[in-house]
């Protein structure tokens, strides 16, 4: 006779095998685990940047001097700006409206007499502001490279530069200012909400439609057997995926990681079980792979995306989406992925960040529970 715990293990392999053996035959799940995240990542990697690169500034000079050639010259020494040049405001003023130019610097005809005479705005900006990041960012240049060419002129003719604040900034975490060291990862935590809702979501809600799900309801299975069985498979697929997303970023993106790379794949598992169990307490109640499939995407992707900080800055939003962003798993990951990547293990916003995890990844797996529990009554 086998003993109860020992049948209990006995049913809990055999149901994983059964999850393992229909993930190798469903093209599905490799899809979604494996090719999902690369594309994914190779699109918002490559496409989604908050950096302002050639950027293009046209520079007004009404009367051509020395001092306006070296000035045209500092601009275009600059390797964010690319430089023309017109002798006439109106025709630059007409290349800022049609979208040709994301910024006009006006040098007027009495550009070198005002500034032997240091008089104050030697220069005109004009901005575009309908694009208002891109407004701010042309701006800071315009701004760095006249304080610098001011600098280098005072200095050149004898005189002290009237700079009453000179500013030093320190990076801390990100020296290279590129976004896309923490945009990648981020991504990373969109794509394990997606990948983690859709795996159970939609494999399971298959098992309702075809009564399979019913059948092992209706045997001896216990209730934790039967959601582990579930959850076990997934779990393994979805940290593959993890593994091969951290290998793009690193190797493919060039995204540094100083945190502990064991801490990074726990989290990660806390984060990957909640995801899961949010997709199969979809299934639970759904029980239709498309229907299963638009919920996982509007109650998973859109609020990871939209409310997790990935892109947005949550401090930025009104309050009360403030308020919602606390019950966005991806809203934690992110946090943790960010700090992980490019400042190290820093455990007081981690273990804040894993507690919020966990409790969300019990509620889910509690509710499903509950859910199951009721269609066995």
């Amino acid at each position: 006779m086998i003993a109860p715990g020992a049948a209990r293990r006995l049913r809990l392999f055999g149901l994983v095998r059964k999850e393992t053996l229909q993930i190798l035959r469903d093209p599905s799940s490799l899809l979604i685990a494996f090719v999902l995240p690369v594309v994914l990542l190779l699109l918002f990697g490559y496409g989604v940047s908050l950096d302002a690169n050639n950027v293009r500034v046209t520079v007004v000079v009404e009367n051509p001097t020395p001092e306006a050639e070296r000035f045209i010259a500092s601009f275009a020494n600059s390797p964010y700006l690319e430089v023309s040049v017109m002798r006439h405001r109106a025709d630059a003023e007409a290349d800022l409206v049609a979208g040709r130019a994301d910024g006009v610097v006006v040098l007027r005809a009495d550009f070198a007499a005002r500034l032997e005479r240091l008089d104050t705005a030697p220069i005109q900006l004009l901005l575009d502001g309908t694009e208002a990041n891109t407004a701010r960012i042309v701006r800071g240049y315009a701004e760095g490279v006249w304080s610098a060419w001011a600098r280098q002129e005072a200095m050149a003719r004898g005189r002290v530069a009237s700079v009453p604040v000179v500013a030093e900034p320190r990076i801390w975490f990100n020296p290279e200012l590129r976004s896309r060291n923490f945009l990648v990862p981020g991504l990373i935590a969109i794509i394990m909400t997606l990948i983690g809702t859709l795996l159970t979501s939609l494999v399971v809600a298959r098992e309702w439609e075809r009564g399979t799900m019913e059948a092992l309801i209706a045997t001896q299975t216990g209730l934790v057997e039967l959601l582990a069985g579930k959850l076990v498979p997934y779990f393994v697929l979805g940290m593959l995926a993890m593994t091969l997303s951290v290998a793009m970023a690193v190797f493919q993106f060039g995204v540094p990681i100083r945190g502990s790379i064991a801490v990074l794949f726990g989290v990660a598992a806390v984060f990957l079980i909640g995801a899961l169990a949010m997709g199969l307490f979809i299934s639970t109640v759904t029980r239709n792979q498309f229907v299963a499939g638009q919920v996982a995407i509007v109650s998973g992707f859109l609020p990871a995306f939209m409310l997790s900080g990935f892109v947005f800055e949550i401090g930025s939003m009104p309050g009360w989406i403030q308020v919602l962003t606390h019950a966005v798993a991806a809203r934690y990951f992110v946090s943790t992925l960010q700090t992980l990547f490019l400042a190290g293990t820093i455990w007081p916003v981690i273990l804040p960040d894993l507690g919020a995890m966990a409790l969300i990844a019990l509620v889910f797996l509690s509710a499903t529970a509950a859910r199951t529990r009721k269609r066995l009554d």
